[in-house]
Parts: C-alpha cells; structure tokens; sequence
C-alpha cells in the first residue's frame, strides 16, 4: 500500500514539476501545506486537474490551514491551470461550437449563482450588499472600501444633478442607492437575478430607481451616463463587439460608460472547470486584448485603471463575515458542511489569485467621441 501511495505520489510531481517551485509540499508543516486525508487525491488531480483538487477538497480528503496562501503560490507558476480533465476540454468544444453566453443561455446561469439566498450574501457582505471589488486606497473597513468605490466611480464619471445613469447588472442596487443619495441622479438597473431584483428594490425604495427584470440586449434608450459593475465576466467573448454596441446605442454623444470587471493576464475561452462547475457556470474573464478589440469603431478609451490587488483584502473580508456568520446560516437547513467548504474554497481561492495577480480588477472609462480637452484621470 504505501509503495502505490508514492508512486502515485512520484508520478504527480514528475508530471507537475512546477509544483516543486511553489515552496508547498504534502503533508508539511507551513500552513500553506496540503494535509492529505485519502490518498486517492494524487491520482485523483492527475485524471480531473483543478476540477479534481477542488472536489476533493469538498469531499474532505484534504486540507490546508492557509487556502488563500496556498493557491497564491500555485497560481504564481500556473500549476492548477496545467490539469486537463475531460470537463475542462468540454467545456472548450462547447465554447468554441456554441454561445454559451447567449440570451437563451445565460438566464438561468446568473440566477444559479446570484438567486442562491439572500441571506447567504447579507452573511457574507457589508450593509450596502455590495458583491464586487473594494477600493481599499485610503480605506479601513469593508463598509468604506465599497463607498470609496461608488465615490471612485461617480467621480470618473463627472456625475451631476439631474443626469440619469443606467447600471447593467445592478445586483442589489448598491451603486445606484449611493449615486441617487449623494448626486441627486435618477437611475435604471437591470438584472436576471430575481431574488437579486427584489433585494434592489427593498435597499432602494423611496429612491428614483427603476430596477428592472431584463438582459442587456433588450435595452432601447438614452442615457447621460452608463456603468457595468462586475457583470462583464458573464457576457462572454462572443458577444463583447453586441455589447459594446448595446452599450453605445444607449449612451449620449456627451456620455461617458464605465465599465468594472475582472481581468486575466491571458485570452480564454473558458474558466477553471471547478469554478465552472460550482460557482460561476458559463462565466469567463476577459483579456486586455479581447476587452480592447470589443470597443473599436464604437468608443474611444480614455482611461484603464487596474487595482486587482484590492479583491484580495475585499474576498479576505468576505470570508471573514461568511464564517463568522456560519453558525445562523447553517440553522436555516439551507446549507450544509459541504456546502461550507465549497464556498470557503471559492472565496479563498480567488483570494490567492488575486494575490498571485494572476487576476485583475479593471476599471475602464470609455467616450464616445473623446473628452473634448482630454479626460481628467481620477484615482
């Protein structure tokens, strides 16, 4: 038995050999070490690649003391990318052969991930129930990185009294309810999420806010001012040249549209099939080559601000309130330890990759015929 453990053991690392380089090893003593519990797990990673390593970690035949720390050096040299299971070339021929972010498609993906329960998110995030990145610049707290964020936002935007803002994929309506409070702006937010829906219009009630239950491509009229806040990882390479299109349809001559989302360092057509599979089914980061190709002949760029190194501290404070908050959650009978663990590896392995900068934030500022004089850059 413990000649097949090592040899299975050999045959990883031989075929992993950047793994070595990572200062992680099984069974050691750093926090940032894989505890292996069954010892299935070697050939378990060979056969699924990230898809294998993640449901193991579900399934409780490993641990790590430090997740975040641990995939912050395995992200740094590539290693969870270097599996090729079978779901992962799957979901690349479905990529290739078919728009899985169409409009027939993606509906029932976001409410997947978004209708999961409201009270999952009021757990996990700040009284705003703000689901995106924090911009942690001068801030201390998670309640102020997101309101430096909207500040952020409203600035580079030049937002005045009276304009009307369209927000694609409004989730709660966090952004909206702090540019109608501190601008005096009326706004339109759309989402698929229903449960989604609702919450924005309970935090925004008594506001001018129109949240409204559609898909961007069904949007047909003007607006001073458009921002997209970490939605653009859904809308998939196919279809960034119609959303971009959508986006400038709806946009006055004077107007300027901001667009939030994450990044990645290289051009895919997919994500990681563990995150695929549980987490974000369909969704897909964005390149700057495939982020800059989308908007030609349609806007000019006048401003790409990167802070990626800002989701590490906002996904660490997200998992902070979600395992505080553990102990009521599980009460509800809605969510079980395996559940536990699935959404402790999803917030702390995304906190690695954004660590690794494997992963970026981008906030992009695009016109649609230049800012006459040149745009101001607002950090």
């Amino acid at each position: 038995m413990r000649k097949t453990i090592d040899n299975a053991q050999n045959k990883f690392r031989a075929k992993l050999e950047k793994f070595e380089g990572t200062d992680v090893v099984f069974n050691g003593n750093n926090p940032w070490d894989i505890r292996v519990y069954n010892s299935n797990l070697y050939e378990r990673m060979l056969a699924q690649g990230s898809l294998g390593l993640g449901e193991a970690y579900m399934d409780g035949w490993w641990d790590c003391e430090q997740l975040d720390e641990l995939f912050n050096k395995i992200c740094s040299t590539e290693f969870v990318a270097q599996g090729k299971c079978s779901q992962t070339l799957m979901n690349k021929l479905w990529a290739y052969c078919l728009n899985r972010q169409s409009k027939h498609f993606v509906s029932p993906i976001v409410k997947q991930h978004y209708d999961m329960g409201n009270d999952l998110y009021r757990a996990m995030l700040e009284s705003r129930m703000t689901y995106s990145c924090g911009y942690w610049k001068t801030a201390r707290t998670l309640e102020q990185a997101q309101a430096h964020k909207f500040e952020l936002i409203c600035r580079k935007l030049n937002v005045q009294a009276g304009q009307k803002i369209l927000d694609i994929g409004c989730g709660g309506g966090s952004f909206m309810k702090y540019a109608a409070e501190n601008y005096g702006v009326s706004c339109v937010g759309i989402t698929l999420a229903e449960k989604q829906l609702a919450l924005a219009k309970e935090l925004c009630a008594d506001l001018p806010i129109d949240i409204r239950l559609a898909d961007y491509r069904e949007l047909d009229e003007r607006f001073d001012h458009i921002v997209s806040i970490g939605m653009f990882e859904h809308v998939g390479y196919k279809n960034y040249s119609k959303y971009m299109q959508v986006v400038r349809n709806c946009l006055k001559d004077n107007g300027l549209f901001l667009l939030h989302t994450i990044g990645g360092n290289t051009s895919v057509i997919t994500t990681d099939a563990w995150i695929d599979k549980y987490i974000f089914p369909d969704g897909m980061l964005p390149s700057l080559k495939q982020i800059a190709k989308a908007p030609e002949g349609k806007f000019v760029m006048e401003d790409w601000h990167n802070f990626g190194a800002d989701y590490d501290r906002t996904l660490m404070c997200w998992f902070e309130n979600f395992s505080r908050n553990w102990g009521t959650l599980i009460k509800t009978n809605r969510y079980d330890e395996r559940f536990f663990r699935m959404w402790k590896y999803y917030l702390l392995s995304c906190a690695g990759a954004f660590r690794s900068r494997v992963n970026q934030l981008w906030q992009i500022v695009l016109s649609t015929k230049g800012v006459p004089g040149g745009y101001v850059s607002v950090r």
